[in-house]
């Protein structure tokens, strides 16, 4: 009974191919005369095939997907199986049916997969596979040329192969042939953005795209050059760090209070530690800002000077929309600012769009600031500076185009400060008291970026007390660069102090025991209670005292850097950088020692007591300006106005204000509940014929009536004369 059931299957086997390609995988020799069958079908098939290649061949299909599923285990009867199918599918690519077509490639995938085809065959195959009118086809070889190039790098890179693909995908991406050019380009970017193909090759064959005569071809270099808006790209990484950042600020927040060592709380010290928590903030944000560097591929271009020049040749010559010419001016401008180029004929093209009507001019305002850098010369960029503020800043347009104008110079200054000219900076600042709260704050924080970059521009009365901090910095003229050869803040570890005080404070004791701020007055008996007991310590200890060196706490420590001049401070900082590495302690001695100093008022002499209240200048929180390679959309169109409610909202709002009353308003009392009525309350009860010509008297008259009854009154008044 066994032997019939197996003569049976072995009867269906020619015809069941699943099932025999099952077979032969699993015992390639016992079932080579059933092979030798099948392929001799294939042959026939393939003539009958030849015959006519648009008709759609069923058994070729199976015939084909079942040589390529076994094509390993005979290797001498299937050599040229892969070139076979390729010669077919070349000659036959546009006349061939759709689904033979799809048949055909994914044999040569298949084949491909087991390595018994070269990807530089099958590649340049599939490059001329993509000027067939389907697009399914098209979809499906891209995907597979990405995911084939992948995977022959996923263990390592394969310098060869990947060199004789790219010289390949370079000559695509210049042919003539549009679609092949656009999926060679398309290839390139994903495999950019996969990390596969990451190098500065890749990133310059790109670059030649820029440059296409095709629109979509150029448009999706630029895209891909310029990428996705860092607001969409920041806000992951900005949660992802908050805790640490939090954490870092936290400590150096600790560490700052405590080595001001104060004790008693206070109206003053609460405001005094208002201010550490947000100098402790801004640098650490500062610091972050600068961490974060986006290493983007235009980093990785060879000649940026030259590409930027040819980008905006082909920007004044461009017919296309305006939506392509913006994008070509943003990425010109990002190369002017990250490689620092001088391309002075690109600031009067910027000029000619910087008008309130013009469509996206936020943008445009954007590409301004972002070609800004310290080496772009003053009088190239004070022409685009004097635009925005005479055709933004003014009372003739509306609020909101005074706030973007205000944003835009703020931008561009955080930039280059050299353009900006004292007489234009203190009338922009006037708008500090503007009765609108956007123009209001985007002036104050042009007051407060002029601070910090160059105070003798302000006047005097907007340029804050001065601190210790900034007595320190050294105005800057353009063109040129401070080289230092310390850390600042690095002479508070000249000092020894005992035990870091402000760094060993445990969690458990919770933060009021570290966020408490006092003066210098409040914590007398404490110092002359520790001077007590360090003297008789020093009395009592019978080595010699010389030879010893000094220990102070973080108080008296922090107490002798403010007394050090600036040079003072730079010549410990550079004698402390040459003698000793750095740990992470010492860093964070050092930026408490920063806050600080921003915090600590600048006095001439050490000994001259502290002045009096500082003015209360405007808002630094308010509008700050980025320095980073990229200028944020929003920091121009940051406009600060009431939002608009909902209709919920109001009639809560209405709601709530009646609160207290009556149903139909608020009724006044008489003072005398037996007083007469008023005039006015009498006529609402009298007949409306007796008042008839009282309101007849209220309405309008017609300009012939006037006319009449200024002849009548003119008659009038010469019959009595």
């Amino acid at each position: 009974m066994e032997s019939t059931n197996t003569k049976s299957n072995n009867n269906k086997l020619p015809s069941n191919l699943p099932q025999l390609q099952n077979l032969i995988k699993r015992d390639p020799a016992s079932y080579r005369e059933e092979f030798e069958r099948q392929h001799s079908v294939y042959e026939a098939l393939c003539i009958i095939f030849e015959q006519n290649p648009t008709v759609n061949n069923n058994d070729l299909h199976q015939m084909v997907t079942f040589l390529s599923q076994v094509a390993q285990c005979y290797p001498d009867k299937l050599s040229d199986f892969p070139q076979e199918v390729s010669v077919m599918l070349k000659r036959h690519s546009t006349v061939l049916h759709p689904d033979m077509r799809m048949s055909f490639v994914k044999a040569l995938m298949l084949l491909r997969n087991k390595n018994l085809l070269s990807p530089t065959d099958l590649h340049m195959l599939f490059f001329q596979l993509l000027q067939c009118q389907d697009k399914i086809l098209r979809k499906f070889l891209k995907q597979h040329i990405v995911t084939d190039i992948k995977n022959i790098n996923a263990r390592s890179k394969n310098a060869k192969l990947n060199k004789e693909l790219q010289n390949f995908m370079h000559e695509m991406l210049a042919s003539r042939h549009a679609v092949a050019a656009k999926t060679s380009l398309d290839v390139m970017v994903e495999l950019y953005h996969k990390k596969v193909w990451n190098d500065t090759k890749t990133v310059n064959t790109i670059s030649t795209a820029c440059f296409s005569k095709v629109t979509k071809i150029m448009v999706a270099a630029l895209k891909f050059f310029i990428g996705k808006d860092e607001e969409e790209e920041g806000g992951d990484k900005e949660s992802d760090n908050s805790d640490s950042d939090d954490e870092e600020e936290k400590k150096t927040v600790k560490a700052t209070v405590m080595a001001m060592k104060v004790n008693k709380k206070t109206r003053k010290k609460q405001r005094k530690l208002t201010k550490v928590k947000a100098v402790v903030k801004k640098s650490q944000k500062e610091k972050k800002n600068k961490v974060n560097f986006d290493f983007s591929a235009l980093h990785l271009v060879h000649d940026p000077q030259t590409l930027a020049e040819r980008l905006y040749h082909r920007l004044e010559k461009m017919n296309e929309r305006f939506e392509v010419k913006l994008m070509t001016m943003n990425l010109i401008s990002r190369l002017i600012g990250i490689h620092q180029l001088y391309l002075p004929n690109f600031y009067p093209m910027v000029t000619r769009f910087l008008f309130p009507h013009q469509r996206e001019v936020t943008k445009v305002m954007v590409f301004a600031a972002q070609a800004a850098h310290p080496q772009v010369p003053p009088d190239d960029l004070s022409p685009v500076l004097r635009t925005l503020a005479d055709n933004f800043v003014t009372e003739r347009y509306s609020s909101e185009v005074m706030a973007m104008g205000l944003n835009a110079i703020r931008e561009l200054c955080a930039r280059n400060p050299y353009c900006m000219s004292d007489s234009l900076l203190q009338d922009l600042t006037q708008y500090k008291t503007h009765k609108d709260k956007g123009v209001m704050m985007a002036a104050r924080s042009l007051i407060t970026l002029f601070r910090e970059r160059n105070p003798e521009l302000l006047f005097k009365k907007d340029r804050g007390a001065p601190t210790e901090l900034g007595a320190e910095k050294r105005q800057e003229n353009f063109g040129e660069i401070q080289a230092v050869n310390y850390i600042p803040g690095a002479e508070i570890l000249a000092f020894k102090t005992d035990g870091d005080e402000g760094l060993g404070t445990s969690d458990e004791e919770g933060d009021d025991n570290w966020m408490e701020v006092s003066d210098d007055d409040d914590s007398d008996a404490n110092d002359n209670k520790e001077a007590e007991e360090k003297k008789d310590k020093e009395e009592g200890d019978e080595t010699d005292d010389e030879e010893k060196e000094q220990v102070f706490s973080a108080k008296d420590a922090l107490k002798e850097v403010m007394k050090l001049t600036a040079d003072e401070r730079a010549q410990k900082a550079g004698d402390v950088a040459c003698s000793r590495f750095f740990t992470d302690e010492d860093f964070a001695r050092i930026a408490a020692t920063q806050a600080a100093k921003r915090v600590e008022k600048f006095t001439k002499s050490s000994n001259k007591k502290k002045r009096g209240k500082k003015r209360k200048g405007p808002e630094e929180s308010a509008g700050s300006a980025s320095t980073g390679e990229l200028v944020p959309l929003k920091n121009i169109e940051m406009i600060f106005k009431k939002r608009k409610h909902d209709k919920d909202a109001r009639m809560e709002s209405v709601a709530g204000g009646r609160e207290g009353r009556e149903k139909f308003g608020v009724k006044k009392g008489r003072m005398n509940p037996h007083a007469s009525t008023t005039n006015r309350e009498k006529i609402k009860g009298k007949n409306f014929m007796m008042l008839k010509h009282k309101v007849a008297g209220k309405q309008k008259h017609s300009f012939r009536s006037k006319q009449i009854k200024l002849k009548n009154a003119l008659l009038k008044q010469k019959k009595f004369k």
